[in-house]
């Protein structure tokens, strides 16, 4: 799409929005805050990573589409209480991308994403708007998962050097975590073990940042696939309480389950 072309029907969403919040719009987004659109703009968030799960490009676009009205409308909303607008917000990303990309429009050079990603940490701290971060792992949104949260921290101090060599020390790690619980569960004691357990999962998330693996993708299909092949076993035992069936007759079904999915 040509900027022309972009511009006018970003337009149409503008003054979509503009209208809806008008007097002869709806009631419903008229009485919308900032505040009350928060659950929503998560819902549409998660809505979006699960279309992008299933690969579906339609149901992809409509989801994209959401979410973007939900920012627009944030704008709006914003623009109206005086705060800023989204002129604003675009002028403040295109300066930021900007600043943030020297070795594209300057003369720093960054030939890896490795590079790119250690110069982008180092340079946030410079910037005005993070002059009173004190760590370079401040900053991190409290809603965020702890899994999520977990990989930027990784890769924020791998940007600064603190990082492990090759995935053969990462993978060492991980080992070296699980038997450190092995150890704490042997001694019943509870607080230990939550640590313990806590340190494997920071690890396995190090192994998939190394794999150049999103950890919370993975684990979003393979709960996918759980729900898949559980579901496999409900059906074939329906109409019997699955606590009569027994594990063992629920571990051929799933077995069936995997092996139909490897078959394709």
């Amino acid at each position: 799409m040509n900027p022309e072309e972009c511009s006018r029907v970003f337009g149409k969403l503008i003054r979509l929005t503009e209208h809806l919040r008008s007097p002869d719009g709806c009631a419903w987004d008229r009485a919308q805050t900032i505040e009350t659109l928060r659950p929503h703009l998560v819902e549409e968030f998660y809505e979006v990573l699960e279309t992008l799960d299933h690969d579906d490009d339609a149901k992809v676009r409509d989801e994209l589409g959401d979410l973007l009205f939900l920012i627009v409308f944030i704008a709006r909303i914003a623009e109206e209480d005086g705060r800023f607008d989204l002129e604003g917000i675009i002028e403040g990303i295109d300066s930021k991308l900007r600043r943030r990309h020297p070795h594209v429009f300057g003369d720093d050079r960054a030939e890896t994403p490795d590079e790119v990603r250690s110069r982008w940490e180092s340079g946030k701290l410079s910037e005005d708007t993070h002059s009173a971060r004190r760590s370079i792992l401040d900053g991190l949104p409290r809603e965020m998962s702890a899994l999520l949260t977990a990989r930027r921290m990784q890769e924020k101090a791998a940007a600064v050097g603190f990082d492990w060599k090759d995935i053969g020390d990462v993978l060492g790690k991980a080992e070296e975590e699980l038997k450190e619980l092995r150890d704490e569960i042997a001694t019943s004691r509870p607080d230990r073990i939550e640590d313990e357990l806590g340190d494997i999962l920071f690890s396995i998330v190090n192994v998939a940042r190394f794999l150049r693996v999103d950890p919370e993708a993975a684990l979003r299909k393979t709960n996918l696939k759980f729900r898949r092949r559980f579901a496999l076993v409900e059906e074939r035992f329906r109409g019997h309480d699955l606590r009569d069936v027994g594990l063992e007759a629920m571990d051929r079904v799933w077995d069936e389950a995997k092996k139909l999915e490897r078959d394709g």
